[in-house]
């Protein structure tokens, strides 16, 4: 392929300018001298290399580091390692050759983002443990994890020159742990974006379908919020208030998921859309008018205070600090509405990254430490933990990524902010270990308490102890948090190490007479084939001769198996392969891999497929090939811990085939409809229907019906002949 380079080298150095033209007016001379050098290193060492799209390398990281400059707000330091972020792994340059160009700090992070791209690119059945491996770099240097979340946001925003597997691949991996990240770094608007782009490659229908839909109601919504400018930009104008207000359409993810949480069409989400009041203000009077814009908006509009959020008295531990109330606005829709000043709407969009300036020469803040407690938190569980599977130990620490907060108060009145639902037992821990692996009860608000008690928001809690109290195992049901959790875990696979290294050797000596190498990779698959959470559990079952050497015999046989359908698909088979006809009649419905091979199969229960279904095969340990949906609740955690092991699978012959669905409907209720529903399932479309649920409630029916289906497209006619009877408002299939 020829390529024009005048015109890209001209190009190359506009992309550059672009960069320049957002941080020249934030930084010094010596800054962007720095920044200079670094583009120049990073254009040497990419000078001949190309992105799947075919553009030149180059292009990425100065995207990249864009969105450090802009969307994130770093400095200096942090641009320049943006821009050398793929340098040593990519090009001959090594960590002492950058050391010695930049400084030891730069050469850190540029390879700490080198450790994270290596791990991308290792055998995919280690990707889960990677996880782990990320979250560390967190303490090692906060910037590592921003520079890695906008390496991140520009190669989803690039994706459509990958493959589809690969697609839902890089997609899914995104919003497992990504998303969260960003999330509770604060970085809100990255975050939507990052679960936008990725409903996009997973979920591209729904994706399509909603960008449509808001693009539909786009004019009335510019409308709707001029009017609401007008209304309320008199009154604030009176009061003499420095002021802007704009309005944006909630993120496609975040309406997606209300569609799924509320059971509800696009249509019948009310609030998808928001208007925010950015205000000018001083540090003394800034909540000040934040209320009085408060007071203003909601003498104009009718509020509902089920609804309001005062993130300003108390910020969230990112930082974060904004009034939100839902107004009954024009037309009377309900809508919701943020107010913040300038400062606090720099924190909304630039999150912990906003506060952690003060690492490029700006002063630290009460909201840094928290954050600082946080990632200490963090690291400590990833030390401590080392026994869990890394999909328990993301479960966690998702968790803490996701988790609301409750706001409660030390005997001495300094706050602590605690995940909501923690418990008396959380907090003592958040003080410290000790006290809490001491903990006997609490007095909340004076008053005596277990150390079960969930805490509510304006608590006071003062913790009893005892040096004769120990943990126990029933603590783990109520406490939340992972450092509770961790130090718990801790103290009570202490007690039983000696029997787990006897389950050890135990272990050991069997696989060394089948001659099968002890590591951890074996380890990890006979815990999953034996169906256990921990490698310790795998050793006490052997110690205790739950497990023996014919149980061992039954994993060798399974891995063989297993084995060979991995190397099946890593390969081509050769033109002298030969396959066995299955003996099954309905094996010709799906075939798997690039070759379209014929494999024994069984469905997945954790979702419904139907012919017609997009769907994926899954190499399982112990139970052969299992097919998903696409559209499967587990796609995503499969796609992202386990990618080596699922395939591609397609439909062929399936005409004759049927599946049991099941599906919900409703609408209003009247005489004869239910006769209508049977009419057009049994007579119009010929289905046969297993059962039939129906409720009828002041005018209002619900109901679930089984049907057997032959295809997607079958499916498909019904719900819109259903959708067609007079009173139905919804109709919808139900995954298991």
């Amino acid at each position: 392929m020829s390529y024009d380079l005048e015109q890209e080298n001209k190009e190359i150095l506009a992309r550059y300018k672009d960069l320049i033209s957002n941080t020249y007016r934030t930084l010094d001379e010596e800054n962007n001298k720095l920044i200079r050098k670094a583009f120049d290193i990073a254009l040497d060492a990419h000078k001949d290399q190309r992105r799947k799209s075919g553009e030149p390398y180059i292009y990425h990281p100065i995207a990249v580091a864009k969105i450090v400059a802009t969307e994130i707000g770093l400095g200096a330091t942090s641009i320049a390692c943006a821009l050398l972020h793929d340098v040593i792994e990519d090009s001959d340059y090594t960590y002492d050759d950058l050391k010695k160009i930049f400084g030891e700090k730069i050469a850190n992070i540029v390879n700490g983002l080198t450790k994270i791209s290596i791990m991308n690119h290792q055998n995919i059945s280690v990707q889960s443990e990677n996880y782990r491996k990320l979250l560390l770099t967190l303490s090692e240097d906060f910037r590592v994890i921003l520079i890695k979340i906008a390496d991140r946001l520009h190669n989803m925003r690039t994706l459509e020159s990958m493959a589809p597997d690969k697609q839902k691949k890089i997609a899914s991996e995104t919003v497992y742990i990504y998303a969260p990240m960003a999330h509770r770094l604060g970085l809100y608007n990255i975050k939507s974006e990052l679960e936008d782009l990725s409903l996009k490659y997973n979920n591209p229908d729904v994706y399509t379908e909603i960008t449509e839909k808001l693009e539909l109601a786009k004019e009335s919504r510019e409308r709707y919020i001029e009017e609401f400018k007008k209304e309320v930009s008199e009154k604030l104008h009176e009061e003499g208030l420095n002021f802007k207000i704009k309005g944006r359409a909630k993120a496609i993810s975040s309406i997606y998921r209300k569609m799924l949480k509320q059971g509800v069409s696009f249509e019948e989400v009310y609030d998808n859309y928001a208007i925010r009041i950015i205000y000018k203000s001083d540090a003394k009077n800034e909540k000040f008018l934040a209320w009085k814009i408060y007071s203003i908006v909601t003498d104009v509009y009718h509020s509902n205070p089920s609804r309001m959020r005062d993130w300003i008295t108390q910020p969230r531990s990112t930082g974060y600090e904004s009034l939100h109330l839902t107004v009954l606005g024009p037309d009377k829709k309900w809508i919701e509405v943020q107010i913040r000043s300038e400062r606090m709407d720099e924190i909304a969009e630039k999150g912990v990254a906003a506060h952690y300036k003060y690492k490029e020469g700006y002063k630290q803040s009460s909201e840094d430490r928290n954050f600082e407690n946080w990632v200490t938190e963090i690291r400590e569980v990833l030390e401590q933990q080392q026994n869990l599977s890394t999909s328990e130990l993301l479960d966690n620490i998702k968790l803490n990524l996701y988790s609301k907060e409750v706001f409660v108060f030390t005997p001495k009145g300094e706050i602590k902010i605690l995940p909501t639902n923690a418990t008396a037992l959380d907090f003592a821990f958040s003080v410290h270990s000790d006290l809490g692996m001491k903990c006997l009860g609490a007095k909340i608000n004076g008053k005596l308490v277990p150390i079960s008690y969930v805490l509510q928001n304006g608590d006071q809690v003062d913790i009893l102890s005892s040096q004769n109290q120990k943990p126990k195992s029933d603590w783990l049901e109520f406490v939340v948090t992972s450092k509770a959790k961790s130090k718990i875990k801790s103290y009570l696979n202490s007690q039983k190490n000696q029997l787990v290294e006897e389950g050890k050797e135990i272990l050991q000596r069997k696989l060394r007479h089948a001659k099968i190498n002890f590591n951890d990779d074996e380890v990890n698959k006979l815990q999953k084939f034996f169906h256990l959470k921990t490698s310790q559990e795998l050793f006490l079952k052997f110690q205790s001769n739950e497990l023996d050497a014919s149980s061992l015999r039954k994993y060798i046989e399974s891995k063989n198996v297993f084995n060979n359908l991995l190397s099946r698909f890593r390969k081509s088979p050769s033109k002298n392969t030969t396959f066995v006809e299955p003996k099954e009649q309905n094996l010709d419905m799906i075939v798997f891999g690039k070759d379209e091979e014929k494999l024994n199969y069984t469905y997945a229960k954790c979702c419904t497929v139907i012919p017609g279904d997009k769907i994926f095969g899954f190499i399982t340990i112990s139970d052969g090939i299992k097919v998903h949906s696409d559209n499967c609740p587990n796609a995503i955690n499969l796609r992202a811990q386990y990618d080596y092991r699922v395939i591609p699978a397609k439909w062929v012959n399936a005409e004759s085939f049927k599946n049991r669905v099941k599906i919900e409907i409703e609408g209003l209720d009247r005489m004869g409809m239910i006769n209508d529903i049977t009419t057009v399932i049994s007579g119009a479309m010929g289905m046969d229907m297993k059962s039939m649920s129906i409720e009828s409630n002041d005018g209002i029916f619900t109901g679930t019906i089984n049907l057997e289906v032959k295809n997607k497209s079958q499916l498909e006619q019904t719900f819109k002949k259903l959708n067609d009877i007079n009173g139905v408002s919804k109709v919808r299939r139900v995954q298991s």
